[in-house]
């Protein structure tokens, strides 16, 4: 299994994309893997503040119900709302429109001890 390289990866299988001063959250291939047919995802709201390694959200699937843990903290800048409705997308593209929040880091330190693509991948590999 590869890993998109334009990402940084958390150990609870969440990954993180630069947006500019944002940045866009979602799960990996690997977790959506393990998950099966996702049919419900709750996010946080626009302007909520998450901590690093809290539950933000949780998704459902077929198979059980898995919470989402915040990889940095910061606030919530944007929601991808079409989840609410096609929770779907992020089987379809986990790394694409299955994205799942935007952040705003407040802790700008902690984007220094996610994974890189070839860490995670070892991570996988292990599990």
């Amino acid at each position: 299994m590869t890993f998109p390289t334009d990402l940084r990866y958390t150990h609870d299988h969440e990954w993180l994309r630069a947006q500019g001063g944002t940045w866009r959250v979602g799960i990996t291939q690997f977790a959506v893997d393990q998950l099966g047919d996702i049919t419900l995802v709750d996010l946080p709201k626009e302007g909520d503040l998450v901590t690093k390694g809290q539950r933000f959200g949780t998704v459902e699937s077929v198979k059980s119900v898995s919470d989402l843990y915040a990889p940095v903290s910061g606030k919530v800048t944007a929601i991808n709302a079409k989840l609410k409705d096609s929770p779907e997308l992020v089987n379809a593209e986990p790394y694409g429109s299955g994205w799942m929040i935007e952040l705003e880091p407040t802790e700008k330190a902690e984007l220094d001890e996610l994974m890189a693509p070839d860490a995670y991948g070892t991570h996988v590999a292990a599990q």
